[in-house]
């Protein structure tokens, strides 16, 4: 079951690329789910990208 707030979508992947995720998602003590998650996270933040609500570095300080 999905967790509340999180968007569920199908996702064609290659089997090898996905062996891959499962295996660094096993060593990392993470779910293949949340290693997918934490992937496009850390994808967007080099990029500059990830939205203000999940960028910890751009919230609000003054709270």
């Amino acid at each position: 079951m999905a967790s509340p707030g999180k968007k569920n979508f199908p996702l064609r992947i290659d089997p090898a690329l996905w062996a891959e995720v499962e295996r660094l998602a096993a060593q990392e003590l993470r779910s293949a789910n949340g290693q997918v998650e934490f992937l496009l996270r850390e994808a967007l933040a080099r990029r500059g990208r990830l939205p203000p609500s999940i960028d910890p570095s751009k919230k609000d300080k003054t709270r």
